[in-house]
């Protein structure tokens, strides 16, 4: 969300004649767009500051941030707005979200679908932060993504703080929405997140079977695999639920790769509760996992509870997570040797082409080739990794 933030933001300040500048000392105007979702993001942003002082040019906060913190924040900034504001402090009649952003992610697009959250997890700032859940209309993303096509995007990915709760104003749901994006001419991989385990129904799962651009790549959230600790999140399902939420989509959709969320060390986690997760890892066999240090978002509901659990705790415990993680995504890294993979090349570094799989696994290319970006390639695996593929161009 945020990049889809920045890149309409980046385009109003366009529309202005300001331009991009690698130099931050030289900058008329530095643009911070802050996630406040963890607090070690939010202590970057502090951090920034004395550089900040440095520059002769104005600076802006913008993004995520509670209205307690606004206060301080507008102290350390020329100006702080949420990203919904800025046309009204550019004095632009238009409305955020249909702003054409000036993209800067080739071959990889990003359209938000909705924006808000009604869940209200207990450690989670985004309802407070973003506010209730507003889903734009079918006609808007599809307009979005007509144009994403036509400036040759060849990765579409749908975005909202739980997109399958998508229901415009007509009364279409995200299942909809994905099969009317699918349906759309051109050549391009259909991709979501974030995904609620409790909104996953059998109609989107039989919407993503029937969708051929949809990819073999889901990330479903568990955050813990202890019911209690789940019901303390205020996550309104039990393990089990979930693991019958999975096996489903397993069922209907062969060979796909699944990532997760997880959070570590949550008030009151004991060091069995914490083994549930571990054991839930390792029975679903996840290939990836975004896992986080439980950290305190002040105004939520676990700030009211007592973060009893010692950093060196959750380390310990995230680490643990990792090489379960990492012998999953090795188990099923080595079925793809010696296959041939269509990658999508998205970059390039130190003389090696980055690409993705259809299922999300990262593929690196030695190729003397020219003007592979935002390509589909045929490529032969050669070496399997935990955290990747090789490839090498038939």
């Amino acid at each position: 969300m945020n990049i889809s933030d920045s890149q309409r933001i980046a385009s109003l300040f366009e529309k202005e004649k300001y331009r991009k500048t690698k130099d931050i000392t030289k900058a008329d105007l530095v643009i911070i767009n802050m996630c406040s979702v963890r607090q070690s993001a939010v202590t970057r942003v502090y951090g920034l500051v004395p550089k900040l002082r440095e520059i002769k040019g104005k600076s802006i906060l913008t993004g995520c941030f509670l209205k307690k913190d606004q206060k301080k924040l507008e102290e350390l900034f020329d100006f702080v707005i949420k990203p919904s504001q800025f046309p009204e402090f550019l004095k632009s009649k238009s409305e955020f979200l249909n702003i054409e952003p000036a993209y800067s992610s080739f071959p990889i697009g990003y359209i938000p679908i909705m924006t808000g959250c009604n869940n209200f997890c207990t450690y989670c700032v985004v309802p407070y932060t973003r506010g209730r859940e507003y889903s734009r209309s079918v006609e808007e993303i599809v307009k979005e993504a007509k144009n994403l096509i036509k400036k040759g995007y060849k990765e579409i990915w749908l975005l909202g703080q739980n997109v399958n709760s998508y229901f415009d104003k007509k009364e279409r749901n995200f299942p909809s929405l994905l099969k009317t994006v699918n349906n759309l001419k051109g050549d391009f991989w259909l991709k979501f997140t974030s995904s609620h385990p409790k909104d996953f129904t059998k109609e989107l799962i039989e919407a993503m079977k029937n969708s051929k651009k949809v990819s073999k790549y889901l990330n479903l959230p568990l955050q813990s695999g202890n019911d209690k600790i789940l019901k303390k999140m205020n996550r309104p399902y039990t393990f089990s639920q979930y693991e019958k939420t999975v096996q489903m989509i397993k069922k209907e959709i062969k060979d796909i790769s699944l990532s997760t969320d997880i959070i570590v060390g949550f008030p009151s986690e004991t060091k069995k509760q914490f083994q549930d997760t571990a054991d839930a890892l390792k029975k679903i066999k996840f290939e990836m996992a975004y896992i986080s240090r439980y950290s305190e978002r002040p105004g939520t509901k676990a700030a009211e509870l007592k973060d009893n659990v010692s950093l060196k705790e959750k380390k310990r415990r995230e680490e643990i997570l990792n090489e379960i993680i990492k012998k999953n995504s090795f188990i099923k890294n080595k079925k793809y040797l010696n296959k041939e993979v269509t990658v999508l090349i998205n970059s390039i570094r130190n003389g090696l082409y980055l690409g993705k799989t259809e299922d999300y696994k990262t593929v690196k290319i030695e190729s003397l080739k020219k003007d592979l970006i935002g390509k589909f390639i045929k490529v032969k695996i050669i070496k399997s990794m935990p955290w990747g593929l090789i490839g090498k161009i038939k």
